[in-house]
């Protein structure tokens, strides 16, 4: 397979001229074997139903940079896109909406198409891989490695903005309700870009290293409390809504969700808004179990595509943020004064540590599943550019209006399902995302979808994560020091998760000093975050506790002592059994 992009030192194939490369791409698009090739197209889209014949013959392995059919490039490349979409959307809905800034249904609609644009474009810095001149470090992967919005920033985000409002930093009015706070989301961008840095300077040191300080110990509890943390947004939103209608006030606008005016509205919980949510988790299932290799890859897709159809039917859409929207968008239509917010730099610091752990993770998953070595100089190389790519990608997010990114795992399962690892596949994911970012319209109808829609949706994801994170613990050996470990780390992240004011009154410092409010404003934020407390946790004990001795040794056990003589006795009974097996075949033939 020709890797040559990817080489680490001196590449002794010859190098294509100009010339060539037009006259592969020409016949690329001009011969049928550029354009549709003999792949079994009907393999993608066949269900597994029952009754149905099942193929034995499996489809053709698409290399990183084996030549492939256009056509099975766009299809592939729209299959991951696909994959990507409710990933990409989710964290700037929930941050925009009512659980978070309040910037309202306008903006909500721009991050939404900047998302998918970003997404786009950055995706493609970690596909392409670059050389930094006059040096040994690289800029992204070189594989399918795409990136999304990450989840991770939603309980910190979320956290944050509820404490600007109580603070002051976000306005309300008289009665408490929250209004818009652009201020608020800008000091969120201003801050993650600062702490970028942070994973940037930490993907020049060898990832030897990286593992041995942040080993799946410190990530795997982490990543399982983003995603319990996360839970709890995506189950208010199934109800009816995350924002002030959960709470069930008895006057005002937010009796019924998301506001009284609201087509269809109702109260918080009804069953309608159940219904709605569990048409799209069943759908979900549904395609897991009969749905072919593209349905899949996209069930989370097709589940939201279904609850949006039967809310479209039964009257719970709003077409009035469709209209209004303008035909296009892009980066920098709207924009928000950066800013730093001091109580946020720690949690983000943890969440770029988690980010960086996940790149990790995910670009050895990749590698794996696209048939690709997961030791040595080049991969480590993979791991060092696709490290810093995923910083960057962070910093500039933040300078595009956008919360940070991060590696996308889901479409590792897309590659593996599809026996397609090859970037031509990628780059077509990054084309229709962008595409779909650029045309407002479609970005509109994403942020119309009906909480109760949204939340059947989200509640699956967001398991996802957290079913993500103990896959990451079980790799981890239960010796008696791990498991001092997780339980400790875990307590005080499960109670900070189950109670998040358990710590909002600790301090009772109530003077004019900006600094040592900042600083008290900084600790509550902490510790009233699951996962910051857990990692933070995690890292010191994992720094201050020895590996003891009887954990390092394979221990002794009873069994092991007499396994010659179990070995032994078992032997003779077989003999003894095939004996008398022997003797009673021979009457019976008499």
């Amino acid at each position: 397979m020709n890797d040559s992009p990817d080489r680490i030192g001196l590449n002794p194939s010859p190098k294509r001229s100009i010339g060539d490369k037009l006259r592969k791409f020409i016949r690329a698009f001009t011969t049928k074997e550029g354009l549709v090739g003999n792949y079994d197209y009907a393999f993608l889209f066949k269900p597994n139903l029952p009754f149905m014949r099942k193929s034995r013959r499996a489809a053709p392995f698409f290399g990183l940079n084996e030549n492939m059919p256009v056509l099975l490039a766009l299809l592939l490349g729209f299959q991951h896109a696909l994959a990507m979409l409710a990933g990409v959307i989710t964290p700037p809905i929930i941050i925009a909406g009512q659980g978070g800034a309040n910037l309202g249904g306008s903006t909500a609609q721009y991050l939404v198409s900047t998302s998918l644009i970003v997404c786009g474009i950055l995706s493609t810095v970690q596909i392409s891989r670059f050389h930094i001149y006059k040096s040994p470090y690289y800029i992204g992967t070189g594989l399918i490695s795409v990136v999304g919005t990450s989840f991770s920033i939603i309980p910190v985000a979320t956290g944050a903005l509820a404490q600007m409002y109580a603070t002051g930093f976000c306005p309300t009015t008289a009665d408490g309700t929250k209004l818009p706070c652009p201020d608020g989301y800008g000091a969120i961008l201003g801050t993650a870009c600062l702490c970028a840095l942070l994973e940037i300077g930490l993907s020049f040191t060898s990832p030897k290293y990286l593992k041995k300080f942040f080993p799946p110990l410190i990530t795997g509890p982490t990543v399982t409390l983003i995603g319990l943390s996360l839970v709890e947004s995506g189950f208010k939103n199934w109800a009816g809504g995350s924002g002030t209608c959960s709470s069930r006030p008895t006057s005002g606008n937010f009796q019924r969700c998301p506001t009284y005016k609201s087509p269809h509205a109702l109260p918080w919980g009804s069953a309608e808004y159940i219904g709605l949510g569990f048409s799209v988790f069943i759908t979900i299932i549904l395609c897991e179990r009969f749905g072919s290799p593209i349905m899949k890859s996209c069930a989370v897709v097709l589940g939201l595509l279904t609850g949006c159809i039967i809310a479209g039917a039964t009257g719970y859409f709003d077409r009035s943020g469709i209209d209004s929207a303008p035909a296009v968008s892009f980066i920098w239509v709207q924009t928000f004064k950066l800013s730093v917010y001091g109580p946020l730099v720690l949690p983000l610091l943890a969440v770029y540590i988690v980010l960086m752990m996940e790149a990790i993770g995910d670009i050895t998953a990749t590698c794996d599943v696209s048939r690709l070595e997961v030791e040595g100089e080049l991969f480590d190389s993979r791991i060092q550019g696709g490290v810093l790519a995923d910083g960057l990608n962070g910093l500039f997010a933040g300078l595009l209006t956008l919360t940070p990114l991060s590696t996308f795992a889901q479409n590792n399962g897309v590659i593996a399902l599809t026996r397609c690892a090859n970037r031509k596949a990628g780059y077509a994911a990054c084309f229709f995302l962008t595409v779909m970012g650029i045309f407002s319209k479609f970005a509109a109808s994403l942020v119309a979808i009906p909480a109760s829609v949204l939340g059947g949706m989200t509640t699956f994801l967001f398991s996802a994560v957290a079913v993500s994170g103990i896959r990451i613990i079980s790799t981890v050996p239960f010796t008696r020091r791990n498991r001092f470990i997780l339980t400790a780390a875990l307590s005080l992240g499960f109670g900070a998760t189950l109670v998040p004011t358990w710590f909002s009154f600790v301090f009772t410092y109530e003077g004019d000093s900006r600094a040592k409010q900042g600083l008290i404003a900084a600790v509550e934020l902490v510790m009233e975050t699951g996962f910051a407390v857990t990692a933070f946790l995690a890292i010191f004990l994992n720094l201050l506790l020895a590996e003891e001795v009887e954990d390092e040794v394979a221990s002794i056990t009873a069994d092991d002592v007499d396994a010659a003589k179990d070995t032994a006795e078992w032997a003779n009974i077989e003999n003894i059994t095939s004996t008398t097996c022997g003797k009673t075949s021979k009457m019976t033939l008499r």
